[in-house]
């Protein structure tokens, strides 16, 4: 059992993925103990195990038991110190949006808190639910540190020209700028590419980071200079659910000549758009590869031109290109799109081996490839341990133990 504990919660709007990572003498982290509670307001069911061994629970609740992302939390939390009486040194938060004012990560106070719940609009789908926990663990161990860790931070440091939009300068002084998401994910890969590939990681390389939420970034020796996303999680790729690049004047249309309101429009593009939208069938990649029907077939093939058309965008920003990374559940787990991607990447210089990557080896492309083709598995909470142990132990340099707190 760990003695010190660092507790990570990426809460999204049905579920809630958690790790606890055990504080090793040296301050390294070890993973203990992963786990989510999924289906929140439909069919709540908590799965976790423990040291990678067999899984130590998997409980289906009734609806009105775990009706929120906040009671999850709390249903959560008291099996975790039921089962192994952990105390924690701290607890990480994935938090989608920092606005201007968060580029790292940050001990959360009461300051901080509702300058992330005035961001709210800008991740309607993401942030209410990024600070469920937030709020819950606050009001029941209101002494417990909390660090919030931000997807936005890591883009923080483009250049004007990529930050900007071509609007009034008084919008750019209120936080309407450029800002691109996933950071978490692109900090992590970024990471492990200088460990596994570190002359390639001083180079260009884009991210892809491919899931039901989706964005590409453009990294030069290892910091990011561009995004595909911007303002708010709605731009970029099309998503499960969401449309991606989208011309303003779409949006004018539908609140000026289809009489929709605001909310209606901001409804509809975070859930029935994307890849659900164009197929009519699913937000899933799984059902609409092995689906035969037309918009299922649109609906990939928009997904692949998609991709293939911001890569060119991304390797212009960078001057050229020498690596492509694939990461997420779908740029790790599907070999298809992989392929189908790497085809249309061909201008640029680059050969697939298709044998490594229906193995799904880290490196797919073939010796002579002028651009390498990869696979690097993301770890957003690991990242999110790491920043959180770091604020912590900043924040008490005055001590040098980690004090445990129940």
């Amino acid at each position: 059992m760990p003695a010190n504990s660092i507790l990570v919660v990426n809460a999204g709007s049905s579920s809630v993925k958690f790790q606890v990572f055990s504080i090793r003498a040296d301050n390294g982290l070890t993973p203990f103990l992963k786990g989510q509670f999924d289906g929140i307001g439909t069919r709540p069911r908590l799965r976790a195990t423990a040291d990678g061994k067999a899984a130590t629970v998997d409980q289906l609740f009734d609806l009105d038991k775990v009706p929120d992302v906040a009671t999850a939390m709390q249903v959560a939390g008291a099996w975790i110190r039921e089962k192994f009486d952990l105390e924690f040194a701290a607890v990480g938060h994935r938090v989608v949006h920092g606005g201007p004012r968060y580029d790292q990560p940050i001990l959360v106070d009461e300051t901080v808190l509702a300058e992330l719940t005035r961001l709210g609009p800008l991740a309607p789908l993401h942030q209410p639910n990024n600070l469920a926990p937030i709020n819950a663990l606050r009001a029941r161990f209101p002494e417990l540190p909390q660090v919030a860790c931000f997807d936005t931070a890591f883009h923080r440091g483009h250049s004007a020209v990529a930050d900007r939009y071509a609007i009034p300068e008084r919008f750019y002084a209120e936080g309407v700028r450029r800002y691109g998401f996933h950071g978490l994910s692109y900090e992590y890969v970024a990471g492990r590419l200088r460990e596994i590939a570190p002359d390639l990681a001083k180079g260009r390389v884009i991210v892809a980071h491919l899931g039901s939420g989706a964005s590409m970034c453009a990294l030069a020796d290892g910091r990011s200079v561009e995004s595909t996303m911007g303002f708010t999680a709605l731009d970029g790729l099309p998503m499960g659910t969401r449309p991606g690049q989208l011309d303003p004047g779409v949006v004018l249309y539908l609140l000026n000549e289809n009489g929709m309101s605001a909310d209606a429009v901001q409804s509809m593009l975070y859930s029935e758009c994307g890849l659900k939208g164009l197929s009519g069938i699913s937000n899933d990649v799984r059902d609409l590869l092995d689906s035969s029907e037309p918009g299922a077939v649109l609906a990939m093939d928009y997904f692949i031109y998609r991709v293939s058309l911001n890569a060119g965008m991304l390797a212009a920003a960078l001057g050229g290109l020498d690596a492509f990374v694939f990461t997420a559940g779908i740029g790790e787990r599907s070999a298809v799109v992989r392929r189908r991607i790497s085809e249309r990447l061909g201008w640029l210089g680059a050969e697939l081996d298709g044998g490594a990557n229906d193995a799904a080896a880290p490196v797919i492309s073939q010796a002579r490839s002028r651009v390498a083709l990869m696979i690097v598995p993301t770890d957003e909470e690991l990242m999110i341990a790491k920043h959180t142990l770091a604020a912590l132990v900043s924040d008490r340099a005055h001590d040098p133990t980690l004090k445990k707190i129940a």
